[in-house]
């Protein structure tokens, strides 16, 4: 069965956005979150345009390979320019928006999804095969560890105290046990790879 797992970049202090984060404002002010997508001479063999470090490279690209389809929360969808109204994070797979209101314009590659987590994540499941599901935003990964829905988590820590934002995780009803995989230093970047203890 395909996995579900989030890779996001997070500031030291937990935050996966800066301030004032939204549509047209994409990240507010935390796209250093970003940097290490393009401070390297590595091409990305899953995404044009990205060159990072010989490390990053090797992790980005293994969880990269992996996604088959994707599940992002509102929030994410509009800082995000809704990915074009089409389109979604990843290069080729399919996008389901978890969300409770409306999204206009969503169209290609993107379904909206408004009866909850465990039916995003059974559509991403159906629609990505033999590969994985990757989550995007905090609210939809908080609400898929509520769940048990979860089986890898990847925290591309950079080096930053953001001081405010979204954070990766919201209040969970209990303690989610971890079981560290790797952890690889990078410049820029700390990739730490966590399965979900069950």
């Amino acid at each position: 069965m395909s996995k579900v797992f989030s890779a996001l970049s997070v500031s030291v202090d937990g935050y996966i956005t800066g301030r004032d984060p939204g549509d047209g404002r994409g990240l507010g002010d935390g796209s250093v979150l970003f940097d290490w997508y393009f401070d390297g001479d590595t091409p990305s063999e899953v995404f044009d345009g990205f060159r990072l470090s010989g490390p990053s490279a090797r992790i980005f690209d293994a969880f990269a390979g992996r996604v088959g389809a994707s599940v992002a929360g509102r929030n994410t969808y509009e800082d995000s320019g809704r990915f074009g109204d089409d389109g979604g994070p990843h290069p080729t797979a399919p996008l389901f928006v978890l969300s409770h209101r409306p999204a206009p314009r969503m169209t290609g590659r993107q379904t909206l999804v408004t009866t909850g987590i465990e039916d995003a994540v059974a559509a991403a499941r159906q629609a990505a095969g033999d590969k994985d599901v990757a989550l995007m935003g905090g609210g939809v990964v908080t609400e898929a560890l509520t769940a048990g829905l979860v089986d890898e988590l990847v925290l591309h820590q950079i080096p930053i105290l953001l001081g405010t934002g979204r954070p990766f995780f919201r209040e969970l009803p209990e303690h989610v046990a971890l079981r560290l995989v790797e952890a690889v230093p990078a410049p820029g970047v700390t990739h730490l790879h966590y399965a979900v203890e069950r």
